[in-house]
């Protein structure tokens, strides 16, 4: 049996072909494989968590009763020294946890609003 004379390059033009959309796909079209799509479910799944926990976090700093000299201590750090003097202060800790979390201390820090 024999093939055509245009059957070859038109193999390689398809393999070719297959090679450059697949590449054009992944970096310009927002191809995504499983495993990075599960990643990136997870981290926003986190983030919105966190943001759904800072109304939480701005609660038990409005009822704590230390809360003055508490927020005098986290005005004065500087930087990330604030996220840890609000784990500190246990304004941070998820409900059901006893570790405090830093997303969350850090998401309350900025609505705090410690330099306005």
């Amino acid at each position: 049996m024999t093939f055509p004379e245009w059957t070859k390059p038109g193999i390689y033009g398809a393999l070719v072909g297959a090679i450059a959309i697949s590449i054009l796909g992944f970096t310009w079209g927002g191809w995504t494989t499983g495993s990075s799509a599960e990643k990136m479910a997870k981290d926003f799944a986190k983030d919105e968590v966190t943001l759904a926990m800072v109304p939480l976090c701005l609660k038990n700093a409005a009822a704590d009763t230390d809360r003055v000299t508490k927020l005098a201590t986290i005005q004065a750090a500087k930087g990330f020294n604030r996220s840890k003097a609000v784990m500190d202060a246990g304004w941070a800790a998820l409900p059901g946890t006893e570790k405090p979390n830093r997303d969350l201390a850090e998401a309350c820090v900025k609505e705090l609003e410690l330099d306005a």
